[in-house]
Formats: structure tokens, sequence, C-alpha cells
């Protein structure tokens, strides 16, 4: 049960969202932009740097349904919420992505983590300027979206399969009509 009273029973931002929905309007539209938008970055790609950022800050409501997003995107296998964990061992990702997902890594450290030499090697394994802009844009959204949602201590099922059927609505119809 969250912290306050949401007058809602309803997990993660979710709950969050239908408690106050003059905030989730512009909380989905942000998600929407960065996650679905036009960008040279898949939204498997872009989902993928959510649910790593959300692991990485051990929230774990975020971590799952973006990256069920991510599974829906590709195949639907739900693996991938382990395999993300263990820093995608198993799933194959471009030398680039593994490049955006060590800036992303330490944007969620801190963002002055990230040097110059981030920026180049991620360059030089053909990352572009907007696409390394939108891994820093979606790392720092995603801190503050897991640090609502667990400041404010939702609650999140723990198995995989509870995500199922979220991560395949967001991968096909997208955040705008979430709530």
């Amino acid at each position: 049960m969250a912290y306050i009273d949401l007058k809602n029973n309803l997990p993660g931002i979710v709950g969050l969202m239908k408690y106050r929905p003059e905030t989730a309007k512009l909380l989905n539209e942000l998600a929407e932009i960065l996650l679905r938008g036009p960008s040279t970055l898949s939204s498997a790609e872009r989902e993928m740097i959510a649910s790593y950022v959300s692991h990485q800050n051990e929230c774990h409501f975020c971590h799952s349904s973006h990256g069920a997003a991510a599974a829906h995107h590709l195949d639907g296998n739900l693996d991938l919420l382990d395999d993300i964990k263990k820093n995608f061992r198993k799933t194959e990702i471009s030398p680039k992505l593994r490049k955006l997902l060590n800036i992303a890594k330490k944007v969620q450290i801190l963002g002055n983590k990230v040097s110059e030499k981030d920026i180049e090697e991620a360059k030089a394994k053909g990352a572009t300027d907007r696409e390394i802009h939108d891994t820093v844009l979606i790392a720092a959204a995603f801190c503050m979206y897991n640090r609502y949602v667990d400041g404010l201590g939702t609650w999140a099922p723990e198995e995989k399969e509870a995500y199922n059927e979220t991560g395949k609505m967001l991968a096909k119809e997208g955040y705008l009509d979430s709530i």
C-alpha cells in the first residue's frame, strides 16, 4: 500500500496517475515522446534504456513495465527482464546501444559522471548527437519517474508475468491513453 491514500489500489505509477490525472497527462506525454516519438533509436532500444535505468534505481515496477514493453517491441519474451538485470548477456544489442547504456548508467548515478570520453566512445560506435541527447534525457526522466514511484511507496507485483499485458499495451498503444 502506498504511503499516502491514493483512493485506489493500483500498482506503481498507475495508481499515482489515477490519483493526479493532471500531472499524469504531462508525464505520459513526456514518456510518449521519449519512448515512441520519432527517433533513429527503435522504441525497443529506448524502452531498454528506461528499463535498465529503472533497474539501476531499484524501481521494480518501472524496470518490469518498460522491460516488458521492450520485449513486446521485439519477440514478446519476458526473459528480457532478467537479461536487463544481467547487463544484456544474452540479448543481442549493438555496440552503439551498449555505449548509450553506459552513458545512461552514468546519468543514473549523477549527470556529471558522463565524460567527454563516454560521448566520443558512443559516437565512435555510430551514435548521433540526437541519440546521445535522447539517451541522457530518457535516463534523467526515468530517475524522476522511479523516484516518484518508489518515493511514495507504491506496490508492484513481483513476478515478471504480471507485466505481460501492460508491456503489450504500452508497445502497441503507447502512453497517451494508459490511464
